[in-house]
């Protein structure tokens, strides 16, 4: 299961759950794929197509929504936890 935790600017912004415990964020567009830390600071941690103003562009995204990521965050992985 891979929630969605957002869709803005033609991205997509989810998890895949059974990953790592750090806090990231996937954010997948046209074919492409990222993969920010979410903590300690946002930052970019793997790049597969993203030019860097697009990497640009979705990091904002991210700054803007960083709070509701993590709280979305740890809302699934307390679930995947539980299982």
């Amino acid at each position: 299961m891979s929630p969605v935790f957002g869709r803005e600017s033609g991205y997509v912004f989810k998890i895949f759950s059974n990953e790592e415990e750090r806090m990231h964020i996937h954010v997948m567009g046209d074919g492409n794929e990222a993969k920010f830390w979410l903590e300690p600071k946002i930052e970019l941690a793997k790049n597969s197509g993203f030019s860097k103003h697009e990497l640009n562009d979705i990091q904002k995204i991210i700054e803007q929504n960083a709070e509701r990521f993590k709280e979305q965050y740890k809302q699934h992985i307390g679930k995947r936890l539980d299982d």
